[in-house]
């Protein structure tokens, strides 16, 4: 199994960005060309060239060089700050997997590994018909990490969204910890719930970190995940 990975989440806004971005500098310190990547992003602007999203172009920027254009790091860029299946038909755009998979081929051609950012929770579809696990599967299959929003009820979210990855027959390899309610109460006991419930080890559990995300990385622990595998060669 390689180093490349597929993000997702208990819910939408529950960190997956300031942990994707982390992941990929974590990677980098471990010596690898990491890309990373935000199959589809909606809630884009229009910067007088191209749609983008802002969590696709931290992603961009935190990729190793040589640094991709921005459509291979986010193929689907949707206008509307709505799911991506309702995104894509306010634009007449049918979102089908196979741009998706030639980007990531793109990507994992000029890097050794690729940080793949899913939308929302595992649940939530692309389109109609087409789950995050069928992307997943198409890309690797990729193994998957699963950012847990440290909130009241996420031990529900944590417990449903493992199961169904594991359903899925993915491959899910831990979980990150999001602290995103900064009135959650119980913290502590809450992460101690987690850690015994959740059948995967946790790879760190991030601060809310507000406007300045940058240096998240320090709060991962990817030994469970990648302490058996040295860094290996460039990737196809």
């Amino acid at each position: 199994m390689g180093e490349s990975i597929y993000v997702t989440g208990t819910d939408t806004g529950v960190g997956k960005t300031v942990v994707s971005v982390a992941l990929v500098a974590a990677l980098r310190a471990r010596g690898l060309d990491v890309a990373g990547m935000k199959p589809v992003a909606s809630g884009c602007t229009f910067n007088g060239q191209v749609w983008c999203n802002t969590d696709a172009l931290a992603l961009q920027s935190a990729t190793s060089p040589p640094v991709p254009e921005y459509a291979l790091v986010n193929p689907f860029a949707l206008p509307e700050p709505t799911a991506p299946e309702i995104a894509a038909a306010l634009v007449d755009v049918q979102l089908t997997l196979q741009p998706i998979e030639h980007a990531y081929r793109a990507l994992a051609g000029s890097h050794q590994a690729v940080v793949v950012e899913g939308v929302g929770g595992w649940m939530a579809p692309l389109a109609a018909g087409k789950d995050q696990a069928e992307l997943a599967r198409r890309l690797g299959p990729l193994p998957v990490v699963l950012v847990v929003g440290l909130r009241l009820g996420c031990i529900n979210h944590a417990r449903l969204s493992a199961r169904a990855i594991i359903d899925d027959g993915l491959e899910l390899v831990g979980w990150i910890g999001s602290a995103i309610d900064p009135e959650l109460g119980w913290p502590e006991q809450t992460l101690e719930a987690l850690r015994r419930e959740l059948p995967v080890p946790c790879l760190g559990v991030v601060p809310n970190l507000g406007d300045r995300p940058d240096g998240a990385e320090r709060y991962l622990d990817l030994t469970p995940w990648l302490g058996r595998e040295a860094p290996a060669g460039p990737r196809g």
